[in-house]
């Protein structure tokens, strides 16, 4: 049975930047055709990435450091999931449905952003927040500043992402399985249920079975829901 990796966090991440982390992803897009669902995810999370590298630089985010550090750490997350996938290893379950099904021709662009979105709040999140706290040497509580205007970026660039992929009006009805697949799913609902998992796996830390229980546990529901959100629709695909 293949192994599956837990990606812990670095021991120095001084030598990682933000600008590398947009430099790997920007470099994905020669990698992948446009239409593969990761290489549509990988789109929005650049975006995502270089709106809150923009908001660093103009003092949005207090501490600079902190907000640097939690956004590499999250991002390196990702980053790992592909590189497990590409070397043959078995990545984190919240991560497998969308690389299974990035080439399917029934699943729609939204959907792909969707799930990706899913599996780096739903699991990524909370290991990233603990990750932070390790490599700086503070708690939960003074990351929730940082953590929650994260969260306002990424809320706001929701929307236009869903503009962005959404189908015209004259396909979206309201009897299209997309409409209801849109309503099962909210970025806010995962962005709070990652902030309580943080907290719980801090305060499991002293506990490490009881804590990789939890995030196994955590790891397959956030699976289920990217597998749910991937269900292929009928019709044709409407690539933007």
């Amino acid at each position: 049975m293949a192994q599956i990796e837990h990606f812990p966090a670095q021991a120095d991440h001084s030598r990682t930047s933000v600008d590398t982390i947009v430099a790997r992803m920007r470099a994905f897009r020669s990698d992948w055709p446009t239409a593969d669902g990761l290489a549509v995810f990988n789109r929005v999370y650049l975006a995502v990435t270089e709106e809150i590298r923009l908001r660093i630089e103009c003092g949005i985010f207090p501490d600079a450091r902190t907000a640097a550090t939690l956004d590499v750490l999250f991002a390196e997350r990702y980053l790992a999931a592909v590189d497990a996938t590409s070397a043959g290893r078995r990545p984190p379950d919240c991560w497998r449905p969308l690389f299974q099904y990035r080439r399917h021709p029934g699943v729609r662009p939204l959907q792909f952003a969707l799930a990706g979105i899913n599996a780096h709040i739903g699991h990524d999140l909370a290991l990233a927040v603990v990750d932070t706290c390790h490599a700086l040497g503070c708690r939960p509580a003074d990351l929730e500043g940082d953590f929650d205007r994260v969260g306002d970026t990424l809320v706001a660039l929701e929307e236009r992402i869903r503009e962005e992929l959404m189908p015209g009006p004259d396909l979206l009805e309201i009897a299209d399985p997309l409409t209801h697949l849109l309503g099962s799913w909210s970025l806010e609902r995962a962005r709070d249920t990652a902030w309580s998992a943080a907290r719980l796996l801090w305060g499991l830390r002293q506990l490490p079975e009881y804590a990789e229980e939890f995030r196994e546990r955590m790891d397959a529901g956030v699976g289920l829901v990217g597998r749910m959100l991937l269900t292929p629709l009928p019709g044709r695909r409407h690539d933007r």
